[in-house]
C-alpha cells in the first residue's frame, strides 16, 4: 500500500510500505479520508517522544471496511484501543485505560495510508449521506464534546448561562465553540493569533473572534469556563487570568507542559483546572449523532488534499498558509 511515512523530524516520505493485517477480532478498512491533528504536527517537528521515527501518523480516519466482521459498513475510526477489561473500561473511561494503545503511536501504525488495521468494537458506521471527509471529523469534535462534558459537571451554573472562551481556533477549538454553542450557550469568545482561522472560527457565527495578540482581550476574572485548545504556557496564563472566582479550566491542548499555571490563583479562588484527553465511547457516538443532526453547523471549515501531497499540507500548517481549520487527506 501507499502511505504518508514520518521519517525524520520535518521530513514525510510517500511510499510503498507493507499492507496491515487484521489480527483477532479485527477489521481491515480502506481509509477514504484522514484529517491531520496537531499531534501530528508536534510528532512531524520532532517533539512528541512518544512518536518517533519512522512512523505512519494520522488518527482522525473514516473509511469502508474491507475484511472482517464489517465488511462493507463505512465507519469512522476511534483511534484510541483500550484493553476493555480494566476498571476504568469497564466504567466507561477507555480514555484513562492503563493500557491503552492509540493508532499512529507504536505498536500500532497510523491511519496516513491507504488501509489500516483496527479491532472491530473501534468502528462506528457513518450515518447515511455524510461525507467521509466530514466524517473524519468525528475524532477532533468527540475530544472537543468531552471536554464540554467535563466543563458542564464542574460549572456551577448552566452552559446556557456561562460567559465562555476558547483559546485556539484550529479544529478542537473551533469544534468546542460549535459544541457550547449547540448546548445553548450564547456568550462565546474565540481567541486565534492566525488570521486565516479568524476568518474561518467569524464565518460559523459562534460569538467573538479576537485576536490574543492585538486584542482586545476579554477581561480578568471575568469567565466562567475557558477551554484551551492549544495547552501552551501562553494559553494557560491567558485562560487563568481571563477566569473568574470559581469558574473552571479544561486543559485540551498539549503544545508544551511547561509554564503558565498560575497554582497560588487557582487555590485562592478555587478554581476547577480539569485536564481532558480525547473521549469515552460515549462522547464518539453523541458526536457522530449531533453531526448528522446538523447541531454542530454545515463542518463546512475543511481543506481536502491527495495524500500524496500530504507533505506540502504539513508545510503549509506549519506557516500558517491555510485558512482551513482542519485539512483532510484522501488516499485516493
Amino acid at each position: 500500500m501507499k502511505a504518508l511515512v514520518y521519517t525524520a523530524p520535518e521530513t514525510l516520505v510517500y511510499r510503498d510500505e507493507t499492507d496491515p493485517l487484521a489480527g483477532d477480532g479485527e477489521c481491515l478498512v480502506k481509509i477514504d479520508a484522514v484529517g491531520i491533528c496537531g499531534s501530528d504536527m508536534h510528532a512531524f517537528k520532532g517533539h512528541d517522544q512518544r512518536r518517533p521515527a519512522p512512523l505512519i501518523l494520522g488518527h482522525e480516519a473514516s473509511g469502508v471496511v474491507i475484511e472482517g466482521g464489517a465488511k462493507g459498513r463505512r465507519v469512522v475510526i476511534n483511534p484510541l484501543v483500550s484493553c476493555g477489561q480494566c476498571s476504568l473500561c469497564l466504567s466507561g473511561r477507555i480514555n484513562l485505560c492503563p493500557n491503552r494503545q492509540i493508532i499512529s503511536m507504536q505498536p500500532r501504525q497510523g491511519a496516513f495510508a491507504e488501509m489500516i488495521n483496527i479491532p472491530e468494537r473501534n468502528l462506528i458506521d457513518i450515518p447515511e449521506g455524510m461525507d467521509s471527509a466530514k466524517a473524519a471529523l468525528a475524532e477532533p469534535i468527540a475530544t472537543a464534546l468531552h471536554g464540554v462534558v467535563l466543563a458542564a459537571k464542574a460549572s456551577d451554573r448552566p452552559l446556557c448561562e456561562v460567559k465562555a472562551l476558547v483559546l485556539g481556533g484550529g479544529a478542537v477549538g473551533l469544534s468546542a465553540a460549535l459544541v457550547l454553542r449547540s448546548h445553548g450557550c450564547r456568550q462565546i469568545q474565540l481567541g486565534d493569533t492566525n488570521p486565516l482561522r479568524r476568518q474561518t472560527a467569524e464565518a460559523q457565527d459562534i460569538g467573538e473572534v479576537y485576536d490574543p495578540i492585538s486584542g482586545p482581550v476579554p477581561d480578568e476574572n471575568s469567565i466562567d469556563v475557558v477551554i484551551d485548545a492549544v495547552g501552551s504556557g501562553a494559553t494557560r496564563a491567558a485562560a487563568l487570568a481571563a477566569v473568574r472566582p470559581g469558574g473552571t479550566v479544561v486543559h485540551i491542548g498539549l503544545q508544551d507542559s511547561k509554564e503558565g499555571i498560575d497554582i497560588r490563583k487557582i487555590t485562592l479562588q478555587e478554581i476547577a483546572f480539569i485536564g481532558s484527553y480525547t473521549y469515552s465511547m460515549v462522547d464518539f457516538r453523541a458526536t457522530v449523532t449531533a453531526m448528522q443532526s446538523g447541531a454542530l453547523g454545515k463542518l463546512d471549515w475543511i481543506e481536502q488534499r491527495p495524500l500524496s501531497e500530504g507533505a506540502m499540507a504539513f508545510e503549509d500548517l506549519s506557516k500558517g498558509a491555510t485558512a482551513a481549520a482542519k485539512i483532510v487527506l484522501r488516499p485516493s
